[in-house]
């Protein structure tokens, strides 16, 4: 296949980039600087600028450019960035994707979890509602910014991911040197539902959707959903490090601003309904499983 992807230097999409050249396919990477080589091709997201020639003749697009929910403290000025650098790229690609002379069959693009809100101990399948709060009200405008592809009859996914576990770089970068000083523990209650997915399976996943006939929203999240508290817990034993510093509700907010009530406290007890009805194998469908292999 030949396949184009934006965000292709983060965590998931390096991970996604190397898996799909091992495989022989044609990978080419949306940059916003001047190319240095035949596989990148220059855009400008914020202008709405993407030459739709460039996207001509690819099968499909994996899009997953956004700044980092839990880069910075969130202020008004960075919930504004957090905005734009999703809906203003996502556009873009699903415009000139729609303009294309032979535009690409499908649109895999990223999304969160968070779309579903606060939820409690409500089971979460890819049918239940919006939720409210700030990044639930993003995840709504994020996904409907690929109007335009949908409107020209691309198919498209959208990747409502939940903490993607990786040997190196995010949630793990900050969490292993905490839980290995032994000053590690739950945050908040604890009680919060925490999805989690390893990079393994998310790359897996999404290389799955490129060819399944599926399109709206899909849950990437491991099949065992776990609280904070069984998280934490577990990281520990991973880790043969005690679990006894709990962070208070307080501490996160003044840490994280409104981050901590949005992200880390909220829960969300969402299942992967899609993937598994349509016969996808997670490699790790325990939360111990995934920590081994993100631990290394």
């Amino acid at each position: 296949m030949r396949i184009v992807v934006s965000g292709a230097s983060g965590l998931i999409g390096t991970s996604l980039v190397e898996d799909l050249r091992r495989d022989g396919h044609e990978v080419l990477r949306l940059v916003r600087r001047e190319p240095t080589g035949p596989d990148q091709l220059r855009w400008d997201p914020a202008a709405g600028r993407l030459d739709p020639a460039a996207l001509s003749g690819a099968d499909a697009i994996v899009h997953l450019s956004g700044a980092g929910v839990g880069d910075r403290r969130w202020t008004s000025r960075y919930k504004a960035t957090l905005i734009d650098s999703r809906v203003d790229s996502t556009r873009t690609i699903a415009t000139a994707a729609a303009r294309a002379e032979k535009p690409p069959k499908v649109l895999i693009s990223a999304s969160g979890i968070d779309a579903y809100g606060d939820t409690g101990d409500r089971e979460l399948r890819e049918d239940a509602p919006f939720g409210t709060g700030f990044l639930a009200d993003l995840c709504r405008v994020w996904e409907a910014a690929t109007g335009p592809a949908e409107e020209a009859g691309i198919r498209v996914a959208h990747l409502r991911s939940g903490l993607v576990m990786g040997p190196s770089g995010g949630l793990m970068g900050r969490l292993k040197p905490l839980f290995k000083a032994g000053l590690g523990g739950r945050l908040g209650s604890g009680r919060q539902w925490w999805p989690w997915i390893s990079l393994r399976d998310e790359v897996a996943a999404i290389r799955f959707l490129l060819t399944e006939d599926v399109s709206g929203p899909v849950n990437l999240v491991g099949p065992e959903p776990v609280t904070n508290a069984e998280f934490t817990a577990e990281f520990a034993r991973q880790v043969h490090r005690p679990a006894l510093a709990p962070v208070p509700p307080f501490a996160l907010r003044l840490a994280l601003g409104d981050f901590a009530d949005n992200g880390i406290l909220s829960s969300k007890r969402a299942v992967p309904g899609v993937l598994l009805d349509h016969g996808f194998h997670f490699t790790d469908a325990t939360l111990a499983s995934a920590l081994r292999y993100s631990l290394g």
